[in-house]
């Protein structure tokens, strides 16, 4: 079966409510879709979203990257190579991971529709259904609880908390938080390389009755050697995240002394699901758990993550958030969704259906 043609588009998308992490506020997503299109008609699509923050990634080098003329290497290729072309991608694109994402998650939602099967099967399923964090952006106390009581209200309950501009005010609200939901709430932070060495061990000392799920990216990215000198008690709390971009960092983070209990794996940060898949691999075989996170994204790249993240026995931890965050998508389906229960919705390929015309 061989691909035929390549359409690609742009998609804004707002935000219900604006957040604000360690590094920037964000009110609205730019995203580029990628449809690919087989010999008999049957259709892949694929969503990537940029971080230029954390990849260096700019939103215009991703749109230029996935235009036809960038991609024609594509049409006339068997699909069932779909692990040669993804490698292919990497070769090609090596600087622009949401591109290849939105790329390889195309591939990979057209040649499990050719097989006539959800991608998770195609991976190897491990796992049905896990509960998604929420994200609670950085706010005052009054403003984190007034949203935490929303998600509550909504049946979600795990809360991931955005700290790392103040040691004072992010424990002051991790405890409120606790105080007004003891236990029927986890709560896991996600410190977006806010804190020094210093810093998250006093954090971690005035947390430490607080029962936290895990630390996300408590420090700068490229200071990996810092996290291997923390304590082994702190480290098995710290999820990479802005650390981990690619399978090469994963060995890094995974060689002895480890520098972390988790790895925290984004499609957009790595490249997709094939680049996903051996950062999963590296990690069982050193004895990390993953946790699976992403950006505000489209449904199509969330539902990617999803299905990736089910084919690991070692996830522990999803937050896969981005799409619920969205006033519109340009998609429906990919996942059902209960009290904060994610599970994919057992269509072939990722399940997502198309809400627009290409634009």
């Amino acid at each position: 079966m061989k691909i035929k043609e390549i359409n690609v588009w742009k998609a804004d998308l707002e935000l219900t409510r604006p957040y604000t992490i360690a590094f920037k506020t964000v009110s609205a997503v730019e995203n580029v879709l990628v449809e690919l299109v087989a010999e008999n008609g049957l259709t892949g699509i694929g969503a990537g979203n940029p971080s230029k923050e954390v990849t260096g990634e700019a939103f215009a080098t991703t749109w230029q990257a996935v235009q036809p003329e960038n991609l024609d290497w594509l049409v006339g290729r068997d699909l069932r190579e779909v692990k040669q072309l993804c490698e292919e991608l990497t070769e090609r694109l090596p600087h622009n991971p949401a591109a290849r994402a939105a790329v390889d998650i195309a591939l990979h939602d057209l040649f499990c529709k050719y097989l006539e099967v959800p991608l998770v099967t195609y991976l190897g399923q491990k796992l049905t259904a896990l509960p998604t964090s929420i994200t609670i952006g950085i706010k005052n106390v009054a403003e984190t609880l007034e949203e935490a009581e929303e998600y509550v209200g909504r049946g979600f309950t795990h809360l991931k908390v955005k700290t790392g501009q103040s040691v004072e005010e992010d424990v002051e609200r991790l405890v409120k938080l606790r105080e007004v939901y003891g236990n029927r709430i986890f709560i896991r932070i996600d410190a977006n390389q806010g804190y020094s060495a210093a810093e998250l061990e006093e954090f971690c000392a005035r947390s430490a009755k607080l029962d936290l799920e895990l630390i996300e990216q408590p420090l700068q990215a490229n200071i990996i050697d810092e996290l291997r000198g923390l304590p082994a008690s702190i480290k098995d709390l710290v999820a990479a995240d802005e650390s981990l971009l690619s399978p090469a960092d994963a060995f890094k983070l995974a060689s002895p002394p480890r520098a972390c209990g988790i790895f925290n794996i984004k499609l957009m940060k790595c490249g997709g699901v094939h680049a996903a898949t051996k950062i999963g691999t590296v990690a069982q075989l050193a004895g990390i758990d993953l946790m699976w996170g992403c950006n505000d994204e489209s449904i199509v790249s969330i539902t990617a993550a999803l299905h990736a993240a089910f084919s690991f026995s070692n996830t522990k931890y999803i937050d896969l958030d981005g799409s619920l965050d969205l006033a519109k998508d340009v998609v429906s389906g990919g996942f059902l969704i209960e009290n904060g229960l994610m599970r994919p919705n057992g269509k072939a390929g990722l399940g997502v259906e198309r809400l627009k015309e290409l634009a």
